[in-house]
């Protein structure tokens, strides 16, 4: 199937149908559709005045207009960008940008505006970069996941065939990092139809500011993480989410519990399991929850549904074969979607994709089966990954840190585990008799994002020992309970 970016990416259409109409709500104050037009113009102009012609630039992020018309200048310019967080690391920024090669940098680009100039944009090809997300890498340094304008133009297609209608009079909460891909649904679902976006600003608690644009700003329509949902329950009997007619709940697995708690708090919503890892570019598959019914659920988890219209999904064995009937495997996934690889990493690239029938597939690393009624019912993980506050975490690279700060002279292991929240915190375990850890924590935080930072280090004197020879991380992590 072919996709056109520019039909489907109608900003123009957007900004000239609404000009003065409300296009974001950033930090208390409004901005029309007019006002995100002057600043793409003005930033279009910044990109083409540069003295490197670079296809792929960095992307400073701030809660502002600036940042997000940064994007749209961008990509009318026919350009991609990766998203650098300012609270990260400098020696993470440089790595990202060194491996891009990057030197262009739009950070709070303030340039004055002198005329319109959205009529316009680049003619480039559907298979030209709209961006690259850097996720965690196992060798410590991060892996790039390259998403195209077809894998965009894909899921958007995909989304308006799940039943989702979006209406210029709709009032859309953004409460994702720009450095994680849910936000581009958050965003652009909203913007192609003419809605406002609603956005949660850098340093604010997340789920309290969440909630008083809920109640206040009357949000009809927001996708979040359960874990803001799991802090904001205690205060559901209290809370007003009536407003909301749509909610996605992503980017972790679902408690069947919370989700039956939420029911009863937004109780005029439509609620939704949407999942997908970001080499799928943002979902693959989506789960309409049933308001007072029977929903699937696997060990207390919601199903992660079906596929989505732009999605090929199948689950394998070990060896590769398909499984049979409800049998257990590994779920892959294809289509338009797909991610064409990790930048410059040839080594991932071969074993996280395999062609079967003439297919590429990804490796989702997700252990899932068949219901009867052809949904997938998520069963965890089979690899050392795990997920943090949305954000996926490659265990092994919190591993190689500890390591080069031991100077490879002791022996470490990350576990993910549940807090009493039942949400997920990552605990270090150093081999060696106990000590002040004041030292390590700061290291750790020199090298990684604030989410990868383990919350508690333990110490042991010898690592237990499994049936081969390995360390055993089941016992670890009973010591954790």
């Amino acid at each position: 199937m072919q996709f056109d970016f520019n039909i489907l990416f109608p900003i123009l259409k957007t900004i000239q149908n609404h000009l003065e109409r409300n296009a974001f709500y950033i930090d208390g104050t409004y901005y029309t559709y007019r006002q995100l037009a002057e600043r793409i113009s003005a930033i279009r102009g910044v990109i083409r005045r540069a003295e490197k012609n670079e296809q792929i630039w960095g992307l400073a992020l701030h809660d502002d207009l600036n940042t997000y018309a940064s994007i749209f200048a961008l990509w009318m310019e026919g350009k991609a960008y990766v998203p650098l967080h300012p609270s990260w690391p400098e020696d993470r920024i440089e790595s990202i940008k060194n491996q891009v090669g990057c030197s262009n940098v739009l950070d709070a680009c303030d340039a004055p505006f002198v005329e319109m100039d959205i009529e316009n944009w680049a003619k480039v090809l559907d298979d030209c970069l709209a961006y690259i997300l850097f996720t965690s890498g196992s060798t410590g340094v991060p892996k790039g996941v390259q998403i195209t304008r077809r894998n965009i133009a894909a899921f958007m297609d995909s989304f308006w065939h799940t039943g989702i209608d979006i209406t210029p009079d709709d009032r859309c909460m953004q409460v994702f990092d720009l450095t994680f891909d849910v936000s581009v649904q958050s965003y652009l679902v909203a913007l192609t139809r003419g809605a406002c976006v609603y956005t949660v600003p850098y340093g604010q608690v997340k789920y309290l500011y969440a909630a008083s644009l809920i109640q206040e700003q009357h949000i009809t329509f927001g996708a979040m993480a359960p874990s803001m949902l799991t802090y904001l329950r205690p205060y559901f009997d209290e809370f007003d989410a009536s407003s909301m007619k749509a909610c996605i709940l992503t980017a972790e697995a679902c408690p069947v519990d919370l989700m039956e708690a939420w029911f009863n708090c937004a109780r005029n919503t439509e609620i939704y399991d949407f999942y997908g890892p970001t080499e799928a570019t943002i979902y693959c598959t989506y789960y309409k929850l049933k308001r007072g019914e029977h929903n699937l659920s696997l060990n207390g988890i919601i199903s992660i549904g079906k596929p989505l219209a732009n999605v090929q999904a199948i689950i394998i064995r070990e060896d590769g074969a398909l499984v049979e009937g409800q049998e257990k495997g590994e779920l892959c996934v294809a289509g338009e979607q797909v991610t064409p690889g990790y930048w410059k990493n040839e080594p991932k690239n071969a074993s996280s994709f395999f062609i079967r029938d003439g297919i590429r597939y990804y490796h989702t690393g997700d252990l899932c089966y068949w219901h009867e009624s052809g949904n997938i019912m998520y069963s965890g993980r089979i690899d050392q990954q795990a997920k943090i506050q949305g954000f996926r975490v490659e265990l092994g690279e919190i591993e190689h840190h500890a390591r080069t700060f031991y100077k490879n002279e002791r022996r470490v292991v990350a576990i993910a585990f549940q807090n009493a929240q039942n949400l997920t915190e990552i605990a270090l375990f150093v081999e060696s008799q106990p000590e002040d850890t004041k030292s390590i924590i700061e290291y750790l935080r020199s090298k990684m994002p604030h989410y990868m930072i383990p919350t508690r280090i333990l110490f042991e004197p010898t690592f237990p020992l499994n049936k081969s020879e390995k360390i055993d991380r089941n016992i670890l992590k009973e010591k954790l309970s």
